[in-house]
């Protein structure tokens, strides 16, 4: 094999080796076994791509993601934002540190975001199944457009993010979906991450991962 080919396959092999150790970075695609949250993923991941700040703030302040890891992640790592989004919920559905869930992707990789949920006994119908939908719901609401657990939506944030207008009336009668109790935790952030300190902040831990692995 002449240079040029070894110096064209070793480029190749190094971009795969980088790819599988990042996010996916091009549309989000997980099958979680529950079609609202897989809906529920991908628009949170347009959400996130569109609305840097306002998910930032939502990710540190509802979730408990230190700022420092959100970067981290998104910029350095290339995480999508749904991978972040998907961790630091999953992480608040446990009581857990958003951290250590970013810590137990990173501790298999290639093996996705479902062999994560099943080593932390996350399915659908599990008690922190539910958890996670309600916090998906909290979340919406946050953001001007509350949805319903498991009634059929599409949001087009193009059309509804900050400063577009709210969701359709049907959406507005939604219940509160914990919402009430949500304005107290809006801003206080995951207790569990309090005072815990990691690789990834000052004092917080953080967590995400990249693609619907």
């Amino acid at each position: 094999m002449d240079k040029a080919r070894i110096w064209a396959l070793s480029i190749a092999l190094g971009i795969a080796a980088c790819g599988a150790a990042q996010a996916q970075t091009i549309g989000y695609n997980i099958r979680t076994g529950d079609v609202w949250v897989d809906t529920r993923l991908g628009e949170i991941n347009d959400y996130g791509r569109r609305y840097r700040e306002p998910f930032f703030d939502e990710m540190t302040g509802y979730y408990g993601a230190p700022r420092p890891l959100l970067v981290e992640l998104i910029d350095q790592r290339r995480w999508a934002p749904a991978d972040v989004y998907y961790a630091c919920a999953m992480a608040r559905a446990l009581n857990l540190p958003c951290v250590e869930v970013v810590r137990e992707y990173d501790r298999h990789p290639g093996q996705g975001w479902g062999a994560v949920a099943k080593r932390y006994g996350i399915k659908p119908g599990s008690p922190a199944f539910h958890a996670f939908k309600r916090g998906a719901a909290t979340t919406y609401g946050h953001w001007g457009y509350p949805v319903v657990i498991d009634r059929p939506v599409r949001v087009d944030w193009s059309q509804h993010g900050p400063g577009k207008g709210k969701g359709p009336s049907k959406a507005k009668s939604a219940p509160s979906m914990s919402h009430s109790s949500s304005g107290k935790d809006h801003g206080k952030g995951h207790g569990g991450d309090k005072g815990n300190k990691g690789s990834h902040g000052k004092g917080n831990n953080g967590k995400g991962n990249g693609k619907g692995h």
